[in-house]
């Protein structure tokens, strides 16, 4: 194992970098215009039944099991097509290249996402996320149930994690406690659901968007032990 580094950033990928809601509505409005409303209807049926069985959104899984109901329709041979060449770098949120950029600047700067182990990785490479990490990415089920894993690859004193889910800051830092800051952008349906507001307790920062990190003072958010002194 190797030495461990002063901080490491995690950051979630979904609604915290880059906008998810956008992708999900951008592939509704296609389903509906190429299948109707009705396909459109029971493909995300199927999406949610399949959220619930996996623990993670599979866009691919879902279009599979959909295809099952709809052999005979040659055109979902193209749907697949809509969802891996989506372009993802358009979706990214305003500056969270920079905010990136930034805490690079006082710390090792990893994606730590959920998902499945095709589409995942492909949205995070299109968007640009997996360049602006140089490759520093974790995939996995589950996120928060792999903190161990997490602190094998990236040993480290201190992390703070950038997620949209307070459900998923407040299991991590159940486990890290004081090891851990973390940090809400209230970006996307999740962070803006009052009822996820009301179930979790309160992230340690909270912040309106991801771009406010871009020009931040590091060292006064997070502390001079957690942010570095680079």
């Amino acid at each position: 194992m190797s030495a461990p580094d002063e901080v490491v950033f995690l950051l979630d990928c979904d609604n915290t970098l880059l906008d998810n809601d956008r992708v999900q509505e951008d592939l509704r409005a296609h389903l509906t215009r190429e299948f109707g409303s009705g396909n459109s209807d029971r493909y995300w049926e199927i999406f949610e039944i399949l959220r619930s069985e996996l623990g993670y959104a599979d866009y691919l899984g879902a279009l599979q099991r959909f295809r099952l109901e709809n052999l005979s329709d040659t055109r979902l041979l193209f749907m697949s097509s809509f969802l891996i060449d989506y372009p993802f770098a358009g979706v990214l949120y305003p500056g969270a290249l920079d905010a990136i950029r930034h805490l690079r600047s006082r710390g090792l700067t990893v994606v730590l996402s959920d998902g499945d182990v095709v589409f995942q990785p492909r949205k995070i490479e299109r968007s640009g996320l997996w360049a602006a990490v140089d490759g520093h990415v974790l995939i996995y089920i589950h996120k928060e149930m792999q903190l161990d894993a997490v602190a094998r690859r990236y040993p480290a004193r201190r992390y703070v994690m950038i997620d949209d889910k307070l459900r998923i800051l407040a299991a991590m830092k159940k486990t890290w406690k004081d090891r851990l800051t973390t940090v809400f952008p209230r970006q996307g349906r999740y962070a803006l659901d009052p009822a996820n507001l009301a179930a979790y307790p309160p992230a340690d920062i909270t912040i309106e968007r991801i771009g406010e990190l871009a020009d931040a003072d590091l060292a006064a958010l997070f502390g001079n032990d957690t942010a570095g002194n680079a």
